[in-house]
């Protein structure tokens, strides 16, 4: 009886695999041979134009320092927000509640908000202006301004995509047994101990999970570039969406998603080797 139902688990996951293969499969399959063709014949023409291009070394030298310096400030800011959570009682979904907030801001808008404090008639001006710092307008997002374009760029990003890294490690707090603390706690380990010894050791599958996302999130970063730096600040996304909608080139666009993709799984490959997960301490 068992052998003649031996089909069911397929066909309760062909929809899934069907789904996926119409809409994620067939266009990434259509993209490489996009970005690999060229009037239908297999040739590395779009590779070579698009190492060719003026700003694919600056994006993609702009592109890793922005994951470099943004992943692990949020990480480490999450895992500060995250523990001081899970030491609340009462009026703790409040708390939450108000730090997911940038969950609800579509990328764009966080970009504009964050556009309306550092432009030139900004709020961020008008504070320094009127505490007496500056005696007149400072531009902060200019191209003659780079470091500052970056750093704003930064903390813009650090705002928006922290509060999924936190809600993955408070996730991953509340798999923690308390009495692994307590005991800790019992046999006079400090503060710093418990977390470094019991805590972080118990929550690295959402620490990998954490890193996995917010990475290949960051490596797709754009339209908070785009809002504050539009084109002085040059991202591998960015340059993708330039040569799709302003230089009609897709075959360029597709090398550039594609550039992106192997960054991307190449990141997590780097995570998977390097947090190790036991897979009796996943929930």
């Amino acid at each position: 009886m068992t052998k003649n139902r031996s089909w069911i688990p397929y066909l309760l996951i062909l929809p899934s695999v069907a789904f996926l293969a119409l809409l994620f499969i067939v266009p990434l399959l259509q993209t490489i041979w996009l970005a690999f063709s060229d009037n239908g014949v297999p040739s590395p023409a779009n590779a070579q134009r698009m190492m060719a291009d003026i700003n694919f070394t600056r994006s993609v030298k702009n592109t890793f320092l922005l994951t470099i310096a943004v992943v692990p400030v949020q990480l480490a800011i999450a895992l500060v927000m995250g523990t001081m959570v899970a030491k609340v009682g009462r009026g703790r979904e409040t708390i939450l509640w108000v730090w997911t907030i940038p969950l609800g801001i579509s990328d764009l808008a966080a970009g504009l908000v964050w556009l309306s404090i550092l432009q030139n008639s900004g709020y961020f001006n008008s504070l320094l202006l009127g505490l007496g710092v500056l005696e007149r307008q400072a531009s902060w997002l200019s191209y003659q301004t780079p470091v500052a374009l970056f750093f704003a760029i930064a903390v813009a990003e650090i705002w928006r995509g922290t509060a999924i890294v936190m809600v993955i490690i408070v996730a991953g707090l509340n798999q923690v047994p308390k009495e692994f603390r307590e005991a800790a706690e019992i046999f006079g380990a400090g503060p710093w101990t418990r977390f470094w010894r019991i805590t972080l050791p118990l929550i690295r599958p959402a620490l990998q999970s954490a890193l996995i996302l917010r990475t290949v999130l960051a490596f797709e970063v754009f339209a908070v570039v785009y809002a504050l730096g539009g084109r002085n600040f040059p991202v591998l996304v960015g340059e993708a969406y330039t040569w799709q909608n302003q230089n009609q080139n897709y075959g360029v666009a597709a090398a550039y998603a594609v550039l992106i993709m192997i960054i991307s799984l190449a990141a997590t490959l780097i995570y998977l080797k390097a947090i190790k997960v036991d897979p009796e301490r996943l929930p």
